[in-house]
């Protein structure tokens, strides 16, 4: 089987891994804050915080803007369950935004009608969390100009998107945000095993977010309540969580991301191709917009209606192409149905019409040219034959 997506391991990390097992500290020790300063310079942002997962990442955000019952945020339908249950975690609700079908990523037009309609009614967000779909960033600065409008914090979902661009600048340099966070899951552009990313500009949400991730304590003097004098002496200050990282996996993160823009131009390159070989069939191929670099973490093809996307998606599969479906809309879930959303998604027509149809195509740096050729012409002859 040929897999959607898959992690890249060479001898280098292996080396660096087994070294970080031999050294003193295998938790809370000097890899962590090194992984984190390399990601920082990477992105051209002041801070980064590494956690156990990006749902980790996503919590933390959303607790140090001060979400809690009463609050709102509002993100995409067409995510990951995390990034919406994070702000249920809080204790705020949570509302979604539909797409833009060609992009898979939240309509600046949608967001723009639905915070007017807002308004009106007092109920406004107080996070929107747009969600940076196959890794090409959303419109950030139309979205931040609107959150200088209607008064909302904005806290991007960057899973997809490490080595991402945005009108020249990194993803993750947080210059139309507050918060960024990113993936560090195997399938993703590099890799910690499980582990995910906070970058920020803001010093007080940093040392807040280094805090929260470890069970709201601190041994910095200035931060200190009491002045005890004793080393020994630490202060909870938050009701925090355990959702460290260790050193094994920020050894493995340091090792990566040597090979970060190697990925990132490998997985460009095979898109392109993609794009080449499928150029002539009844399907829609991703957008390359001119001011959006994307990192290329899936390649997803909506079908043309006449197909019955189950029945394309299960003979892929039996000729052994691991072919996904990227997402099913947050609101369709039974969860989500009993809070009170409507399975039909009414109120979300894009992001209906993108689900019916959207196909992830295998994507990740290894994969080979052969086995690109081979989903190429299988796709081909089912859709030809259809």
């Amino acid at each position: 089987m040929i897999p959607y997506g898959k992690q890249d391991i060479s001898d280098a990390d292996i080396q660096a891994v087994a070294k970080a097992l031999k050294s003193d500290f295998l938790t809370q020790g000097p890899k962590i804050e090194e992984f984190e300063n390399k990601f920082a310079d990477y992105c051209g942002v002041k801070y980064a915080v590494a956690v156990s997962s990006c749902t980790a990442a996503l919590h933390l955000s959303y607790m140090v803007l001060g979400m809690g019952e009463g609050n709102r945020v509002w993100t995409s339908p067409n995510t990951f369950v995390a990034t919406s249950n994070a702000a249920l975690y809080c204790g705020a609700s949570v509302d979604f935004v539909d797409i833009a079908k060609e992009t898979g990523s939240v309509c600046v037009n949608a967001l723009r009608a639905k915070l007017e309609k807002a308004q009106e009614s007092n109920t406004l967000p107080d996070i929107v969390a747009p969600v940076h779909f196959s890794g090409a960033s959303c419109d950030m600065e139309a979205i931040f100009h609107l959150s200088q409008n209607y008064g909302f914090k904005v806290v991007e979902d960057a899973a997809h998107c490490v080595g991402a661009a945005y009108k020249g600048a990194k993803v993750g340099n947080c210059a139309f945000s507050d918060i960024a966070c990113f993936s560090l899951h195997p399938v993703k552009i590099i890799t910690t095993a499980e582990g995910g990313i906070i970058t920020t500009n803001d010093e007080a949400l940093y040392k807040k977010l280094l805090m929260l991730r470890t069970h709201g304590i601190t041994k910095d003097p200035s931060q200190l309540h009491q002045q005890d004098g004793n080393e020994w002496y630490f202060e909870q200050q938050y009701l925090g969580y355990h959702y460290r990282i260790t050193d094994i996996q920020c050894a493995l993160g340091i090792s990566q991301m040597d090979r970060l823009d190697d990925f990132v131009s490998r997985r460009q390159a095979l898109a392109k191709r993609y794009d080449e070989k499928l150029a002539h069939l009844p399907i829609d191929r991703p957008v390359w917009k001119h001011d959006v670099f994307s990192s290329w973490h899936l390649y997803v093809v909506t079908l043309a209606s006449k197909f019955d996307r189950a029945v394309i998606f299960k003979a892929l599969r039996d000729k052994g192409i691991g072919v996904n479906v990227h997402y099913i809309p947050v609101y369709k879930h039974p969860y989500y149905q009993n809070i009170g959303f409507n399975p039909v998604g009414n109120d979300y027509p894009e992001t209906e019409d993108y689900y019916r149809s959207a196909l992830t195509l295998p994507l990740y740096p290894n994969l080979t040219l052969k086995e690109q050729d081979y989903i190429c012409s299988t796709l081909e002859e089912l859709l030809m034959a259809g």
